[in-house]
């Protein structure tokens, strides 16, 4: 049996980035509730944001631009997990 995913959230404390943080975690789990493990937030500094799906990186601060709109976090963690689903509004034009 496949365990569900597991989403960490990886901000800067410095940066005062918990509040970002806790929100993307929050939409998260009103979207995917039980089908995620857990949606972590981990402290860090340096500038750091960074969202890791069961480990692998998906987004990244440095790399991908700044920060992800929650809907494109949205999709890229159905995209990865849950492909058939339908996001309802977040997936039309």
């Amino acid at each position: 049996m496949k365990t569900a995913p597991a989403v960490a959230i990886h901000y800067c404390s410095q940066c005062n980035w918990l509040l970002r943080a806790s929100w993307m975690a929050q939409e998260l789990l009103h979207t995917f509730s039980t089908d995620l493990a857990s949606v972590t937030l981990v402290p860090g500094t340096g500038g750091i944001y960074q969202i890791t799906l069961d480990g692998q990186l998906i987004w990244d601060r440095k790399t991908d631009g700044g920060f992800p709109q929650v809907k494109e976090l949205k999709q890229r963690v159905r995209d990865c997990c849950f492909p058939t689903r339908d996001l309802g509004h977040i997936d039309k034009a």
